[in-house]
């Protein structure tokens, strides 16, 4: 169960890059400082989707060795009603390059059951490493590796407009002293209605690695807004016991209009 929020929240960490695909150095167009997103998670093992906890991404100016960079910032927390089951608190934050996007330094604490950890990443984009906290050495990496967090920053600037059904995208992420290679797949536009709304979709699945709490493959699937935020607004996934469901609940300072959202709807939270 460790790094859970990692594993249910962050789909799009499974990802990497080839130089045809374009988002590498690609200008940031899809979100600016000051954004916050609120999402809840929904844990079904029994047929009852239950709300087991919630998250929250937050996006701010920062300023790193003299270059202009972004914040950001993801927390998680089980719900408190749970907590005396398996009680989560976990906090990312990764610097970016604010030109790049490209990660400059990832930090992650993460407090999940008896499990502690604080760990801290420096990359080094032109000479390809990183060195971590959690261990001696310099790690090799490739050319424009991402964080976990960074990544689905990074993805969100990808134009889907010359997408084709079953397209794949690529990229690089530096998870636990590994590199991993990987995809998220196009699979078409939809509309889908949430807990917060009708929206008009683009809908993904991501290659998974076969870990802890996934058997791997593309079993997941992230529903992100189809206009020029990509926000991400559901995430299903089956896990080895049970599935996790993941809906967007409320966002502040959106760097674009929302015209995604087809029709608002107010529905209830399950406890």
């Amino acid at each position: 169960m460790q790094f859970l929020l990692i594993y249910i929240l962050f789909p799009l960490l499974s990802l990497f890059h080839t130089p045809d695909t374009g988002i590498c150095n690609q200008p940031n167009n899809a979100f600016s400082a000051g954004e916050n997103i609120h999402y809840t998670i929904y844990y079904n093992v029994i047929g009852l989707y239950v709300n087991a906890g919630k998250a929250d991404f937050t996006t701010q100016t920062a300023n790193w060795n003299g270059v202009d960079a972004y914040s950001f910032t993801a927390t998680g927390k089980s719900n408190m009603k749970y907590d005396w089951i398996f009680k989560v608190r976990d906090k990312y934050e990764s610097i970016v390059d604010s030109k790049t996007l490209l990660p400059l330094q990832f930090t992650r604490h993460i407090n999940e059951g008896s499990f502690h950890q604080k760990e801290a990443v420096q990359f080094n984009q032109k000479a390809r490493t990183v060195t971590t906290s959690s261990a001696p050495g310099v790690f090799k990496t490739a050319d424009c590796t991402y964080d976990v967090i960074s990544a689905i920053y990074a993805a969100r600037n990808i134009n889907y407009a010359n997408c084709q059904l079953n397209d794949k995208i690529y990229l690089n992420f530096f998870l636990d002293k590994e590199l991993y290679p990987s995809y998220f797949k196009f699979l078409g536009r939809d509309i889908i209605k949430t807990r917060y709304g009708k929206f008009k979709v683009i809908k993904l699945a991501p290659l998974l690695v076969k870990g802890a709490m996934f058997n791997g493959g593309e079993k997941m699937i992230v529903w992100v807004t189809d206009d020029e935020n990509h926000i991400p607004v559901r995430i299903e996934t089956p896990i080895i016991v049970g599935s996790i469901k993941v809906d967007m609940v409320g966002y502040e300072n959106l760097r674009h209009p929302l015209t995604s959202l087809v029709e608002l709807v107010n529905i209830p939270e399950q406890q």
